[in-house]
């Protein structure tokens, strides 16, 4: 082998294509792209154009939104917990919160932490700090003699001045003659 026959394998280097060099070469004048129109031109793309007519997806309804200041839980039953500490995932007798039930494979990310549901039967006395609860999870804690304590408070939105926004400052009146009316 010699320097002037090194060469690569056949079919591992492509060559361009070299367009726009004469009519004799087949890709001259209009190098291979037609005539006129968006795909005639450079830096076009045409994705969805249907020719003028309105396009299938702004034929189509808009359904739902997605809304943005909705909480975000992860819910684990209490079913789930006392399975988990009958397998040894969770240990009774400590203090279980959010870190300690992600550890055991019970919950998985979510925004605002993690909120116990009273699905299932729960028979350990436990200590449980989490975001939230239902009441049923709350009634089914207390009556094995252990204590909940829930963590979460929504997030209150600011005005540019600092100050609560106009819906909050009317849930929070409404929510002031609520307590007054309950004693």
């Amino acid at each position: 082998m010699k320097l002037n026959e090194i060469r690569n394998n056949p079919g591992a280097h492509k060559r361009k294509l070299k367009v726009g060099r004469g009519s004799s070469s087949g890709l001259g004048k209009t190098s291979g792209r037609g005539v006129k129109g968006a795909k005639a031109r450079t830096g076009t793309k045409v994705y969805g154009f249907e020719g003028g007519q309105m396009p299938l997806h702004m034929r189509m309804p808009k359904r739902g939104f997605n809304n943005v200041f909705a909480t975000d839980f992860a819910e684990v039953n209490l079913g789930r917990v006392q399975k988990a500490i009958d397998q040894k995932k969770l240990d009774a007798s400590a203090k279980i919160t959010e870190e300690t039930l992600r550890k055991a494979g019970l919950a998985h990310k979510s925004r605002d932490g993690i909120r116990l549901l009273g699905d299932g039967e729960l028979k350990a006395k436990l200590d449980i700090v989490v975001a939230g609860a239902s009441k049923s999870a709350a009634e089914a804690v207390k009556k094995a003699g252990g204590t909940l304590t829930t963590t979460f408070e929504k997030k209150v939105w600011k005005n540019k001045k600092g100050e609560p926004g106009k819906r909050q400052q009317r849930r929070a009146k409404s929510s002031e003659k609520r307590a007054a009316r309950n004693g």
